[in-house]
């Protein structure tokens, strides 16, 4: 079997959101053909980076400072976040793509393991998880309460060839059942959303996304543990970049209209 290390995987799951993204923000110029694949290969994303997310939390010297860096890079996205990927998809309605971006998913992710390793009454734990964090995450942040869960199920597996197929696997299941969910009589008032694709289409689309987060275990257990070449920054960097460039090549185009949100 191939094997990758955390640079190649991480590298993966980059270009993967890239393209995901570039697809979002500029939808219109892409042919019908590449709806799917350009979509649905942004599930290999969070499952990568969720995993990392994990092992960074167990070997960082500083959590606070782990933390303020997602917190300070996350905060310099938002604004870009929402021009490119909030207004495309019905003038950034919330039930499609959050306005508060990925990084502070990966922040409440970081709260939730804290507070799983602080409370040992796991009863308790999991009353907090149930009644304030699966709502909270599932109201405001990307990936809803399944990318707080992907974290925390990452952490609390302890075998590890298991801790690499289950998550992603449950994380699949959650989105083929959100899928299941789009068919459903009045479910988000989807016939009456400008989104970009029609609703049939719509629950397709979730279909090919979850499939492909399943997908993600296959590469994680290609993972030989090996760190490659270092990668502190690039992320970092490349995630508020890669979404100020596709705002500004979408408002050029003409494709996001800046008067949504009040300019």
């Amino acid at each position: 079997m191939f094997k990758l290390n955390a640079y190649q995987l991480k590298w993966i799951a980059i270009v993967a959101m890239f393209l995901q993204h570039m697809f979002i923000a500029l939808s219109e110029i892409f042919p019908s053909i590449l709806v799917f694949p350009l979509y649905a290969v942004g599930g290999f994303t969070y499952p990568i980076m969720a995993y990392f997310v994990v092992e960074g939390y167990r070997h960082t010297s500083n959590l606070m400072r782990y933390i303020l860096r997602i917190f300070v890079f996350g905060l310099i996205a938002l604004p870009f976040h929402i021009v490119a990927l909030g207004i495309p998809l019905g003038g950034g309605n919330p039930y499609f793509y959050p306005w508060i971006n990925i990084m502070f998913s990966i922040i409440l992710s970081l709260i939730v393991l804290v507070i799983y390793d602080k409370i040992k009454v796991r009863a308790l734990f999991w009353l907090i998880y149930v009644v304030v964090i699966v709502p909270i995450s599932f109201l405001f942040f990307e990936w809803y309460f399944i990318g707080t869960t992907m974290v925390l199920l990452y952490h609390i597996i302890r075998n590890e060839t298991v801790r690499r197929i289950v998550p992603p696997i449950v994380t699949a299941a959650f989105w083929l059942a959100f899928a299941w969910a789009t068919g459903l009589d009045g479910f988000m008032n989807l016939e009456n959303t400008d989104i970009f694709i029609a609703r049939s289409d719509f629950q397709s689309l979730m279909i090919s996304f979850g499939i492909v987060c399943g997908l993600t275990s296959i590469l994680l257990l290609s993972y030989n543990g090996e760190r490659g070449k270092k990668m502190k920054w690039l992320f970092y960097v490349f995630y508020p970049l890669h979404l100020f460039v596709l705002a500004a090549v979408g408002v050029a185009l003409g494709l996001i209209d800046l008067s949504l949100i009040g300019f």
